[in-house]
């Protein structure tokens, strides 16, 4: 058995298949087009699906992920469609870079819980004042759904959680609700989800 994140998410990408599909996650793709293009950051990033739609509308893109695997799926997708991303294979507490974004967009990073909020606050340093956060991720409600999300309650997200781990962050919309996802083979079915905007005061 596979003990390490990367080793989990390698496996679950070697498929020619693309695990989440190539589509970017919708509630992303609705916030993002409505945003003059700049310096974008996606973190925890897999195969690429809201990295390519980024770029596709004209976005600088910078994204990371654990897994080797989903970069070298992500880094195709750019070539299959002519467009550039800087896309590196890194921790979230070890990813380093000089550049500050506009917008950061967290859809389904799920950190370990011991790590999160220190996660969480590394990447609000890493955006501008006045930056925008996209937020979708799995709601405490969502354990045991077969639509997709961690095993583990407690890498699930509460509203509470997220206004103590994103301090710095003004919310301009918050919400947790039942959607239905439609999201390549893993993320499929009714889905109880927390979102977020928030601007960096």
């Amino acid at each position: 058995m596979n003990n390490l994140p990367s080793d989990f998410w390698n496996e679950r990408y070697a498929d020619a298949e693309y695990a989440y599909g190539i589509a970017p996650n919708d509630f992303f793709k609705a916030q993002l087009d409505a945003i003059k293009p700049g310096d974008i950051l996606l973190p925890a990033e897999g195969e690429g699906r809201n990295a390519l739609h980024a770029a596709k509308q004209g976005w600088n893109v910078t994204a990371f992920d654990s897994s080797s695997g989903g970069r070298k799926k992500a880094i195709q997708l750019s070539l299959d469609h002519g467009v550039a991303m800087h896309y590196e294979v890194a921790d979230v507490l070890e990813f380093k870079t000089n550049k500050k974004f506009d917008v950061l967009g967290f859809i389904y990073a799920h950190f370990p819980i011991e790590i999160r909020k220190a996660a969480n606050q590394r990447l609000i340093e890493l955006l501008k004042p006045g930056g925008i956060v996209i937020f979708e991720a799995f709601a405490k409600t969502q354990l045991g759904n077969p639509s997709g999300g961690p095993k583990s309650l407690e890498m699930l997200f509460s509203i509470e959680e997220i206004e103590a781990e994103f301090s710095g962050i003004q919310f301009i919309l918050m919400e947790e609700k039942f959607i239905q996802l439609n999201e390549g083979q893993f993320h499929q079915g009714k889905a109880d989800v927390i979102r977020f905007v928030g601007i960096k005061e």
